[in-house]
């Protein structure tokens, strides 16, 4: 048990050359490898952000960002399954410590979600479900499932919230308990298992239905459960943009050292249009990174003094990130061309990261609509 997180990093460092040797194998079979999943497991780093009252390592976010990075150099869809995962196990702080206890820490103690739908309806004891959700990233791998949905009373009411909100809750139950949709046939992240899951008539325990991203329902006093999961998610995968543009960029760069370009007399390395473009990208991409670790710093540090996560952090994160996925996209972008034909075959380090990151930026992580969002809250400053 570390608060800090210490040795996630290294570990995840470690084991890199493992997911980088089954990338093949997860691109092909769309799902992580036995091998990667159990080093994963091993090296605890499913338990980056799970509290230490579990065993966790309640990880702060630079650390969870960096863990992401390093494997997201070696394949983007573990990286992406890690990073949902890690962040789905933020819930266990809402939970009753047996109920936590319970979902993380009996094998493989992970779990996996999907997008906001449907109704649970309020019976004795607990609530009944039926339906099917979408975009599970790390399914695949999880013990358990959540859902999140609105919650209507036994008569078929919606229940409200004090603001007059509808009332929403994350339930949770074991894989066992639901149908999974093979329907994750993308362009990109493609071992990634983002499929959908399916319930009908399930009854859920009350224990198992809490209120996700609420102060006022968490039992863990650690500063990290005052991040949203929302935020946490954005961080989380732009840092995994990050990773594949790092690693894009540095196949380029190889490359270049020893290429000769057709009717080029001499390599790549000795070109200066070649060498320009490899300096202003690398400035590029050392910007981007900068600009996201930052801007997630500076909100650590203001809500472990004070424990309010703000609106201004909110919007903060939200540029950041989006910010940072489009500029990694930039980078992947300018390092394919830059590797010419040889970008295109498959046995080359460039065609799957080119798909991953293009995938990546599909995300609603990465929606312009964001930067209006925060160039609305920017004018609104002062009125």
């Amino acid at each position: 048990m570390n608060a800090t997180g210490f040795g996630l990093v290294e570990r995840a460092r470690a084991i890199a050359p493992l997911v980088a040797d089954e990338a093949d194998e997860i691109e092909r079979t769309r799902r992580l490898t036995p091998e990667v999943v159990d080093a994963l497991i091993a090296n605890g780093l499913y338990r980056a952000l799970l509290p230490q009252s579990l065993g966790g390592s309640e990880a702060p976010p630079e650390i969870f960002m960096q863990m992401l990075e390093e494997i997201a150099k070696a394949d983007a869809s573990t990286a992406w399954c890690l990073g949902q995962n890690s962040v789905c196990a933020m819930i266990a702080a809402a939970l009753d410590h047996d109920t936590a206890h319970q979902i993380f820490n009996t094998a493989s103690g992970i779990l996996a979600w999907g997008a906001v739908a449907h109704e649970a309806r309020a019976v004795e004891g607990g609530y009944r479900v039926t339906g099917r959700w979408d975009f599970a990233s790390g399914s695949r791998q999880a013990s358990w499932l959540g859902a999140h949905v609105r919650i209507v009373e036994a008569d078929g009411v919606p229940r409200k919230n004090a603001d007059g909100s509808p009332e929403m809750r994350t339930i949770l139950f074991p894989l066992a308990s639901a149908v999974l949709h093979d329907v994750w046939q993308a362009i990109g992240l493609a071992g990634t298992g983002t499929d959908s899951y399916e319930v009908k008539d399930l009854f859920v325990p009350g224990r198992f239905a809490v209120f996700r991203d609420m102060p006022s329902a968490l039992r863990e006093p650690g500063p990290l459960y005052r991040l949203p999961t929302g935020s946490t998610y954005s961080l989380g995968f732009a840092a995994v943009s990050l990773g594949v543009a790092r690693a894009t960029l540095d196949a380029a760069i190889a490359l270049a050292r020893g290429k000769h370009q057709s009717l080029a007399a001499n390599a790549m390395r000795d070109n200066q249009a070649v060498q320009g473009l490899i300096g202003r990208t690398e400035g590029d991409l050392r910007a981007a990174r900068a600009y996201l670790y930052a801007t997630a710093n500076a909100m650590w540090r203001d809500l472990s003094a004070s424990g309010t996560f703000s609106l201004t952090h909110r919007s903060a994160i939200r540029l950041a990130a989006t910010w940072t996925i489009q500029q990694s996209a930039k980078v992947v972008d300018t390092a394919y061309r830059m590797a010419g034909a040889t970008a295109v075959f498959r046995s080359n380090p460039f065609e799957r990261r080119f798909r991953d990151m293009h995938a990546i930026t599909q995300q609603i992580q990465a929606r312009d609509t964001h930067f209006e969002d925060v160039g609305k809250a920017i004018l609104s400053e002062g009125r």
